[in-house]
């Protein structure tokens, strides 16, 4: 018969490692003439290549995507970490934009950060 601890072992490695959702800390915006510039720092609890925060997005007022910025690699070592995205067109009248991470296990988050443009 197995004993408790070998079989909470056994349960702990094949259980899925679980991760908070992307969490967005920061948000930095610039307008570049007729273009707009988002500074993105996100904190994700990334394992590897098998779970690790891979995109996020700036949606407008509707929720329509109005750019996305994919993330290449991992960042286990690096957390916080800060990516950019240029040259995003904002629709004339558009005062408030949100910004929405995605990991590469669970989708995007629920978590919208509503950003206010200058």
């Amino acid at each position: 018969m197995l004993n408790r601890s070998l079989i909470f072992a056994i349960l702990a490695f094949a259980t899925p490692a679980l991760a908070d959702p992307p969490a967005i800390l920061n948000v930095r915006v610039d307008q570049l003439g007729d273009l707009w510039k988002f500074d993105v720092t996100i904190r994700h609890n990334d394992s590897g290549w098998d779970h690790y925060a891979d995109a996020w997005r700036v949606l407008d007022p509707d929720g329509k995507p109005l750019g996305t910025r994919n993330l290449a690699h991992p960042h286990v070592q690096e957390q916080p970490f800060t990516r950019s995205l240029s040259g995003v067109r904002i629709p004339e009248g558009v005062t408030e934009v949100s910004i929405q991470a995605r990991d590469s296990v669970d989708g995007w988050a629920s978590e919208i950060v509503r950003v206010p443009l200058r």
